[in-house]
């Protein structure tokens, strides 16, 4: 019985932080309502010129690694496979639904250590940028195998447009 009290001073915490985070992530979708819905998946899309086994980490406001968007699952993170095709890249996730980002939408390519509470060595996290309905976004995944990073970085790297010196205003 020495024990019935404090048993239920921490039972009565962990029901209030579960709360709390349940209305944090609720309040959070409420804000993110504005949100574009996700691309449709092409249905006549061809064998995909490559595929990669990984984790889907998450996918947040472009250049802020913790603003998380939890709408569309994109805040939830999933064993995933990322197949690459000549139209654009395609996350399958577990348990949620895919993420097609359409070539046309990709605009960088980048490697980062980590984002919203999943942090790896250095280099770890393949990072595309995207644009999701007019406003860019930035996609983790992490690679199962180590030595498929760097092809698979190549194949994505193919879809951001080459910047030329005669891009640049000269005036």
């Amino acid at each position: 019985m020495d024990y019935l009290g404090p048993g239920l001073i921490t039972l009565s915490l962990v029901v209030v932080l579960v709360g709390l985070v349940y209305f944090g992530w609720r309040n959070r979708l409420k804000r993110q309502q504005d949100v574009a819905p996700l691309p449709a998946v092409p249905e006549d899309l061809p064998a995909p010129v490559a595929a990669y086994e990984g984790q889907y980490v998450v996918t947040t406001t472009a250049g802020d690694w913790l603003d998380r968007l939890a709408v569309h699952s994109l805040g939830i993170r999933s064993n995933a496979l990322l197949r690459v095709y000549p139209q654009g890249v395609l996350i399958e996730r577990r348990g949620v639904p895919d993420l097609y980002l359409p070539a046309a939408g990709i605009s960088g390519v980048r490697t980062e250590s980590g984002m919203v509470g999943k942090f790896v060595e250095k280099d770890g996290l393949a990072v595309i940028t995207w644009s999701l309905g007019g406003r860019d976004v930035d996609t983790a995944f992490r690679n199962r195998h180590a030595a498929e990073k760097r092809p698979m970085l190549e194949h994505l790297k193919s879809f951001v447009p080459a910047v030329t010196d005669n891009d640049e205003d000269l005036s």
